[in-house]
């Protein structure tokens, strides 16, 4: 079906309700994991598609949702000694800050793109780097799974059930959203075991605002901690060499399901521009890094409806919905088990993702110098991480971190940090470098962080 095909209203409304709810499992999962606003996360996701189809002339039918890639970043904030003691700052404004410079890297990456094109950027990234980056994300969160698991192995395991069972013998909307479904089957049966107390939810609003000046980056104008600022946004900015691995992955991805390359036009450079500029926007304001939906692009591949219009009408009824605090109660109440049963196959698809990108992408590792900088950057990045020498509290997820001076401030750079940059730097400074961007178009999208 084109794009500029007609639709009657009523269609048009049920197919923009149709993407909106296949973004929204995934999306509200990372405001529900990390304890971040449910409201504000729907109000930036419709807020942040819209500022996306702007700056990407309208033609490029996807959905930004929130971005699983920076939950590892979002745990090691939240459990820094420094937000734990009492009286301590709230640390969402300062993660915030982390993830709005990630998406100004977007920004800068993407004017690269616009004067260098994309091989002469993306050799500084390769997958011998990015690969190992992703495996180690997944790794440092999958502690946490765990912990939440255990507070009800049976809650966790049913959630585990359904969506392996719908991820793998789903058919249609079904396939796509095999999360919801986890999340709500599990949530049903646990309020059914008399386990959910949903007095939050009665007592909540219909109506409210859904941005809370406490968590926005702007509270922290006079009154900020400029050492620990500065450990928040080396932990949380590093994030971005994977999440723009995934950007390209995706428009990729819905450029093969529309049979459009907009990877050309409207062309890369203003895609990279509007998620980042969105993750920006959002992380101001206290909701998560945005990201562009993969469930989105199954939903074209189902309906063959590519009209950018229905993404859209999704992005507008997101904001709706942001606006009712009694609904974000609802998710609020939803069990621990069932969050830790949902993230134990996600955390573990993100570092499984990263083995995909290694091996689509044929990595040699006959050749030491890849085999060197993939064992660094996983050894340090866990090895810093779970440490008890690092500042580690097991099993917790606080996560170690090296410590050094900077000016007279105490900076703290996590395991993530440091593998990361590590990695980056060694495969600049290695000879032997082989891996082309552009020559393998399978291994080019092989970053996807969805199940």
């Amino acid at each position: 079906m084109s794009e500029n095909q007609k639709l009657s209203p009523a269609k048009f409304g049920l197919l923009g309700f149709q993407h909106m709810f296949a973004m929204f499992g995934a999306t509200v999962l990372v405001p529900t994991l990390t304890g971040l606003s449910v409201s504000s996360t729907l109000l930036f996701a419709g807020l942040g598609t819209l500022l996306f189809h702007l700056l990407t002339k309208g033609k490029v039918p996807a959905f930004l949702g929130s971005s699983f890639a920076f939950l590892g970043g979002y745990f090691t904030v939240k459990a820094m000694p420094e937000f734990a003691v009492e009286g301590a700052p709230n640390w969402i404004p300062y993660a915030g800050v982390g993830v709005a410079v990630a998406g100004l890297i977007y920004c800068i990456v993407a004017a690269l793109f616009k004067f260098f094109g994309p091989e002469k950027v993306m050799r500084y990234f390769p997958p011998v780097v990015t690969g190992p980056i992703i495996i180690a994300i997944g790794l440092t969160l999958s502690n946490t799974a765990i912990t939440n698991c255990a507070d009800n192995w049976w809650i966790a395991l049913l959630a585990l059930a359904i969506v392996v069972a719908f991820n793998i013998w789903g058919k249609g909307m079904f396939k796509i959203i095999p999360i919801l479904l986890g999340v709500v089957g599990s949530y049903v049966v646990a309020a059914i075991a008399g386990q959910v107390d949903f007095t939050p939810v009665k007592e909540a609003a219909w109506i409210g605002l859904p941005v809370a000046w406490g968590d926005t980056t702007f509270s922290l104008f006079g009154n900020v901690n400029w050492s620990l600022l500065v450990s928040v946004v080396l932990t949380m900015a590093p994030i971005c060499l994977a999440t723009m691995m995934e950007h390209v992955g995706d428009m990729s991805a819905i450029s093969s399901t529309v049979g459009k390359n907009f990877i050309k036009e409207p062309g890369l450079h203003r895609s990279l521009l509007g998620d980042g500029l969105a993750t920006a926007l959002a992380a101001l304001f206290g909701a998560p890094a945005n990201t562009t939906y993969g469930e989105n692009t199954g939903v074209l591949a189902l309906t063959k409806v590519y009209n950018p219009g229905v993404v859209r009408m999704a992005a507008v009824l997101a904001v709706f919905f942001s606006f009712c605090p009694k609904f974000a109660e609802l998710i609020h109440c939803m069990p621990v088990a069932t969050i830790g049963g949902v993230s134990l196959i996600l955390y573990g698809m993100i570092s499984a993702v990263g083995v995909r990108n290694i091996v689509e992408n044929q990595v040699d590792f006959s050749k030491s110098r890849n085999v060197i900088i993939a064992a660094l950057i996983i050894a340090l990045t866990l090895g810093i991480h779970f440490s008890p020498a690092m500042g580690a509290d097991l099993p917790s997820s606080t996560g170690g971190g090296v410590v050094f001076a900077i000016g007279g401030y105490s900076v703290k750079l996590s395991g993530l940090a440091v593998g990361s940059l590590v990695g980056i730097i060694l495969n600049a400074i290695l000879p032997g470098k082989d891996y082309k961007f552009g020559e393998n178009e399978q291994g080019d999208q092989a970053v996807n962080f969805k199940v």
